[in-house]
């Protein structure tokens, strides 16, 4: 009985879940791998997630997101590359690439014409299986560095455009994240002992510093190094955040600074709520509505969710699976997932 490795290949993660012939989904897997430093940190990734599994002849099939990256010269750089370094790494193994909604092609097939439909899809992929199982959904995938927001109707994804510069004006692509979104990003002001304040435009903290404050951000999917390289404790966290404000630091202002944190918390919720307010506002009828949501920050979807009165689905519920002990779950590697089951059909 075959089984099919599906991956995403982003520019931070390498995503990859196992799925059995009849689309039971057996694990997951998730390795932290800073692709803008070089090729060779790819190949470690891919590398040590098949080292822990069996030796066996697997079907592979690929997406990615990893071609954005500044090391590529160009997108079709990235993609030729990224398909070259998976091909090295599972060696006469069979591989598929997805190119969107056309489904797969041979990786030995791909032409220099393919590039484009190949660049950034994963987001289709994901999108495309919970159209395929969900009416009148909006699904939402916040990852470590973006979010996917989504209209799933009449079995088909409801977008205004493809290209990463499309959904970027529309707001099906919003450049946020849990983990790697530098706080300068998120906003010029935050409110600070109950008073507004503006924010440094430096380097200082990221949303992971946020998300460890509010005790959200789970140690599994805290892979990335931290703004100053140094620890991910909560009091150093606090510290890297103190210095978006210039105020001097002291450990006995914990508290405060998980109320801080709380803040921008709400301030990158709120960004996302408008994003999928205006996705919703496209849908005549919202009776029967729903979201699912998917990726490390699923916790925040389900508040929104709560917000915005409507009922929320994980998108592992769309799926079997036999995994019973895996700190990585299902949703959070949901374009690697989809790519494999829709390989499948």
């Amino acid at each position: 009985m075959q089984q099919t490795i599906g991956w995403d290949i982003g520019g931070a993660h390498v995503k990859a879940a196992l799925v059995d012939s009849k689309g039971v989904i057996i694990n997951v897997y998730l390795e932290a791998c800073p692709l803008w430093k070089g090729v060779d940190y790819l190949h470690q990734a891919i590398g040590d997630i098949l080292l822990t599994l069996p030796v066996f002849n697997y079907k592979h099939t690929m997406t990615m997101t990893g071609e954005l990256v500044d090391l590529f010269d160009s997108r079709d750089e990235g993609v030729e590359q990224i398909i070259r370094s998976m091909q090295i790494s599972i060696g006469q193994q069979e591989l598929l690439i997805y190119i969107g909604q056309q489904g797969f092609i041979n990786a030995e097939l791909v032409k220099k014409q393919h590039y484009s439909l190949i660049a950034s899809a994963n987001w289709i992929a994901s999108g495309s299986w919970v159209a395929k199982s969900a009416h009148n959904a909006l699904f939402v995938d916040i990852g470590s560095t973006t979010t996917d927001i989504l209209l799933c109707q009449n079995k088909k994804i409801n977008v205004q455009g493809f290209s990463d510069y499309k959904r970027l004006q529309s707001q099906t692509l919003v450049y946020t994240g849990i983990i790697r979104t530098a706080v300068m990003a998120l906003t010029r002001t935050a409110v600070f002992k109950g008073q507004s304040i503006g924010l440094m435009a430096e380097y200082f903290a990221t949303m992971a510093d946020v998300y460890r404050l509010t005790g959200e951000l789970k140690e599994v999917h805290d892979k990335m190094d931290t703004a100053d390289g140094k620890e991910k404790t909560q009091l150093a966290s606090a510290k890297r955040l103190s210095r978006m404000i210039g105020y001097e630091f002291e450990e006995t202002d914990l508290e405060l600074w998980k109320q801080f944190a709380g803040t921008l918390k709400i301030q990158q919720k709120q960004q996302i709520k408008i994003a999928c307010q205006r996705q919703l506002s496209r849908i005549a009828l919202k009776e029967n509505t729903y979201i699912v949501g998917a990726g490390i920050g699923h916790f925040l979807i389900k508040q929104i969710a709560i917000d915005l009165a409507l009922p929320y689905k994980d998108f592992s519920e769309l799926f079997i699976t036999t995994i019973t002990n895996s700190n990585i779950s299902l949703t959070d590697c949901a374009p690697a997932v989809a790519v494999a089951c829709l390989s499948l059909k």
